[in-house]
């Protein structure tokens, strides 16, 4: 029986994989790890029963600790808490959902120990993807993508040689605001953007994909995933999110993973690769899809797609003030305390600002990051 940890289970990743392994039954929840919801990590506590529960906040940690004193169960904090959940003997394979840079270091921490990794936290590889990856390839653990996008290529490679690999053709919704212009975009509000056409996802993330800056970032975590360069990643505007990812080798052959949008699929391949489990659900239905279409990307309108490719293709620590700014952003733009195109207009200008270091440690990547704040709140909080 596999033995899991989760890091961020109350969020919609972590919520998802616990419906996957309600459904199986075959997996064990020895840890879990969540922000601040007490309620739900408590509900998550009592009918898991993991040994090791975290909070990231030390108060609601406290709390926890106190509403499942019944339970056999040890209540823990912060990034010490993170470390220990994934790095614990009884477990085997580690879901990192967190939001944010803080997945880091239980990541490589859970590298170290040995466990493999079900990646949903995208700013480990865009940040860190040049310590991630030759540290797993040493350990000789499996780095097993969770988005649906890179979890579509991981399959459409299985049994290739990655070193057959043309071109990477990463697929993307577009978005609730596809083919608008940035004058039709200037007065959207939170509530507007929270709107995606085709996934339920968190709120960052559902942003994000709105402003295309999602697929930027899938983009450099891409490129490190499947030792790829940055160009030989092409994004494709596909609204009907039915072909979540296409590889093309160097013959020309397009290799393509398809299914409905639902991201129980990838989080269920990942804990279970190589093998296939029934899934329930909706499945595709060609005869009503009807046709699907294809488009280019509007770089133009969307800049934070841009911007992205010109982070990777430089590297080092701009990928890092890429993702933190954005992070900053779209927490602010949720608060409604900035616009909507102030959120690229933040990204462009730290990009702009920030003296790049070429091959950062996590030391580095961490002081990049909060540089990178410090920045935009001299600007942008006056």
């Amino acid at each position: 029986m596999k033995k899991l940890a989760i890091l961020g289970s109350t969020g919609s990743i972590g919520t998802q994989t616990l419906e996957v392994v309600r459904n199986n039954g075959d997996i064990q929840v020895t840890a879990l790890a969540a922000g601040s919801n007490v309620d739900a990590i408590e509900a998550q506590i009592r009918e898991f029963k993991p040994s090791i529960a975290v909070m990231w906040d030390e108060a609601k940690a406290r709390e926890l600790a106190v509403r499942v004193a019944d339970m056999e169960v040890r209540v823990l904090a912060g990034m010490e808490g993170l470390i220990e959940a994934s790095t614990a003997e009884d477990v085997d394979i580690v879901v990192t959902a967190v939001v944010g840079m803080i997945g880091i270091r239980p990541t490589i921490a859970a590298i170290k120990a040995g466990k493999d990794i079900a990646l949903a936290n995208k700013e480990t590889l865009v940040t860190a993807g040049h310590l991630i990856m030759p540290l797993a390839k040493k350990v000789g653990v499996k780095i097993l993508p969770v988005d649906s996008e890179h979890s579509a290529i991981f399959q459409a490679l299985n049994g290739e040689n990655q070193r057959e690999i043309a071109k990477i053709l990463l697929t993307a919704s577009g978005g609730p605001f596809r083919g608008w212009t940035r004058e039709q975009m200037k007065d959207i509000r939170p509530e507007d953007a929270l709107k995606h056409p085709n996934w339920a996802m968190g709120r960052k993330i559902t942003i994000d994909s709105s402003t295309m800056v999602n697929k930027g970032l899938e983009v450099m975590e891409a490129r490190w995933l499947f030792g790829v360069e940055m160009d030989q990643v092409q994004v494709v505007v596909q609204p009907q999110s039915v072909i979540h990812s296409m590889v093309e080798f160097v013959d020309g052959a397009v290799m393509a993973q398809l299914g409905t949008p639902d991201m129980k699929l990838p989080i269920q391949y990942a804990l279970y690769y190589p093998e296939r489990r029934y899934l329930p659900g909706k499945r595709l239905d060609f005869w009503s899809i009807g046709q699907i279409t294809f488009e280019a990307p509007d770089m133009e309108n969307f800049r934070g797609l841009k911007l992205a490719y010109d982070a990777g293709t430089v590297g080092g620590t701009l990928p890092t003030v890429y993702n933190a700014a954005n992070e900053w952003a779209v927490g602010s733009f949720l608060n409604k305390q900035i616009g909507y195109l102030d959120i690229i207009d933040i990204i462009e200008s730290s990009m702009a600002h920030h003296q790049v270091i070429a091959d950062p440690d996590v030391e580095a990547i961490l002081e990049a990051e909060r540089e990178t704040y410090a920045f935009i709140e001299s600007r942008w909080c006056k």
